[in-house]
């Protein structure tokens, strides 16, 4: 693996930085060795995530973090609104560039399309690597209706909102699977599930709309053969219901999921915590909601921002007794209360 640095522009802290929160917590593409954020510079950057060391150091600059772990290339590790990049973040990729480091971005903000960001990879021998790219039309799959006779079980790891943990609870399950002997994979469908080491996905929001559906349906037909795996899970993203970017019924019915784990935030009132785009519906709502699709809810994962421990378990009590269905708290408790129920979905 190559070793990295991820670039946060005094985002880490953020909602904003879930693709370097990501990337802190696993990768199996890159060693990363140091974030660059001038905010908590001289911290590590676990503990600045979660409370647990993780032996990545924060640094302020660029220069000190080349100087102190001589990286071999650096990843923009901001997923903004939008996708463009915010405050001083371009300049710091520029700093990278001329650090000798080559360049992996994950925003809709293309590298590739600046032209003097392109001089300057050229000037310093490096290459840039735009992660949400397009493909090509000829690389691309449409659906064909394969996955109607698909033989093994599929999840879909969906939320009632935007940046509520889906693709960190998704692989959650799946190495917890693979802990307890049970062969899962994840079929990743956004860029940080790629820069964290995924096979087999796509990047949904990049991928034209036509295309999204067979995407899909090829990722997870290929993950099948060539691995055989007991069961599947699909990363979500955005929510059923959220207008700023509904998504969901693709994994559903183009991908076959009849099964639902899904996550919300108890503290959460508006979609994306702005007013403007209302209030997020209910639990039992979105439940129905899944069940209109011919899918079923098996369990609920809370995202506990701005509980403490005491009222996460609060809630906890109060939904599994509302909608008598499991509900997991990921970061406190991880989630293998849901092993013996994934293997009575397995053939």
């Amino acid at each position: 693996m190559k070793k990295a640095i991820v670039l946060t522009s005094s985002l880490l802290a953020t909602e904003d930085a879930k693709t370097a929160h990501g990337l802190i917590r696993e990768s199996n593409r890159f060693a990363i060795a140091g974030v660059v954020d001038a905010t908590h510079a001289g911290k590590d950057a676990g503990v600045i995530l979660d409370g647990h060391p993780r032996n990545i150091p924060v640094f302020a600059t660029v220069k000190d973090a080349v100087l102190a772990v001589q990286p071999d290339c650096c990843i923009v590790g901001v997923a903004t609104s939008g996708g463009i990049f915010p405050g001083s973040l371009l300049e710091e990729v520029k700093d990278a560039i001329r650090q000798g480091l080559s360049v992996i971005n994950g925003l809709h903000d293309l590298l590739s399309e600046k032209e003097e960001v392109m001089a300057l990879a050229a000037a310093n021998g490096v290459a840039l690597m735009d992660v949400r790219k397009p493909l090509r039309m000829r690389d691309l799959h449409f659906w064909t209706g394969a996955i109607l006779s698909f033989p093994k079980p599929i999840v879909a790891v969906l939320g009632t909102d935007c940046s509520l943990g889906k693709r960190t609870t998704t692989r959650f399950l799946v190495n917890t699977c693979k802990a307890a002997g049970i062969h899962a994979e994840m079929i990743y469908t956004g860029q940080t599930g790629w820069l964290q080491g995924g096979k087999y996905g796509f990047v949904l929001d990049a991928t034209p709309n036509d295309f999204v559906s067979g995407e899909l349906e090829h990722a997870i037909l290929t993950c099948e053969k060539e691995t055989g795996a007991d069961v599947l899970f699909i990363e979500g993203q955005a929510a059923l219901r959220n207008p700023s970017g509904p998504c969901g019924s693709e994994m559903l019915i183009s991908g076959g999921a009849k099964w639902v784990i899904l996550l919300h935030s108890p503290k959460r009132v508006y979609y994306d915590g702005k007013p403007e785009l209302g209030k997020i519906h209910s639990l039992s709502s979105e439940i129905a909601l899944v069940e209109k699709y011919g899918s079923k809810v098996i369990a609920v994962a809370l995202n506990t921002e701005h509980c403490d421990l005491a009222e996460a378990e609060g809630f906890q009590r109060r939904y599994e007794q509302e909608l008598n269905l499991p509900v997991l708290l990921p970061l406190e408790q991880g989630v293998e209360k849901m092993i013996p129920l994934i293997k009575t979905l397995i053939p």
